[in-house]
């Protein structure tokens, strides 16, 4: 995406958001744990996508077209700021072997793809990007889960803090371990959170996460977020 695309969703409120906490990160990345330490590449997972719509709201939106907008918002500002990230998926559609016939055999096919995407990238961060539902529409607000490797609770915590500072400053919720089940998560051998951006299930939630507005801040602030985290570890 070019930066016609940036400046069509730069709202102003997004440019201060991101300049306020972009200037917290703002140091020179050079690497003072070792000469051959790799250095970091943000690895974006736009969750669910093709055979897989992942949650629906109760009017039809689905999980997977939010994940993938805001990742790709959050793909065109970190390019923006010069750094190139990698992405998981960059379209709704993905190509599955020809031996995954069922739905449940594409979804595991693409997990497996996914960890090994990651694995095989050295400095791998990796954000995936998610929405949350739930059978009643009371819970609401931003949660950041973590994987087992090093570095993954900091950014997570960190993650949690600038989201709920930022869109949502009632929100109660912690930065907490992944749930076990969740297999990229589990196998991603490298600095690794989940986003969960909102409930579909919450009329509020449901609301902010369809607003172009909403979802080039949720970007901005994960991207100060990763910038932080990554001054934190190489300088």
């Amino acid at each position: 995406m070019g930066k016609k695309s940036i400046i069509k969703w730069w709202y102003p409120l997004a440019a201060v958001l991101l300049l306020a906490l972009f200037a917290l990160a703002r140091q020179e990345r050079a690497v003072s744990a070792g000469a051959d330490a790799p250095p970091p590449v943000l690895v974006i997972d736009p969750g669910h996508g093709g055979a897989d719509g992942g949650a629906v709201a109760a009017d039809g939106t689905l999980e997977s077209g939010l994940n993938l907008d805001i990742a790709l918002r959050l793909q065109a500002l970190c390019r923006f700021w010069g750094v190139e990230p990698l992405m998981t998926r960059t379209g709704e559609d993905i190509a599955y072997p020809d031996d995954a016939g069922s739905i449940a055999a594409k979804k595991v096919a693409d997990q497996h793809a996914r960890v090994g995407l990651v694995n095989n990238t050295p400095g791998a961060v990796l954000l995936s990007i998610h929405q949350n539902i739930y059978p009643a529409a009371a819970p609401h607000g931003i949660q950041v889960f973590y994987g087992a490797a090093s570095g993954s609770r900091e950014l997570a915590e960190l993650a949690q803090a600038n989201l709920t500072a930022q869109l949502c400053p009632g929100n109660r919720r912690v930065a907490s371990p992944a749930d076990k089940g969740i297999f990229l998560m589990k196998n991603a051998g490298c600095t690794a959170v989940l986003v969960e951006c909102g409930f579909l299930s919450n009329p509020d939630d449901l609301q902010a996460l369809q607003s172009d507005g909403y979802r080039t801040k949720l970007a901005a602030v994960l991207l100060a977020s990763y910038l932080q985290y990554i001054r934190g570890t190489t300088t």
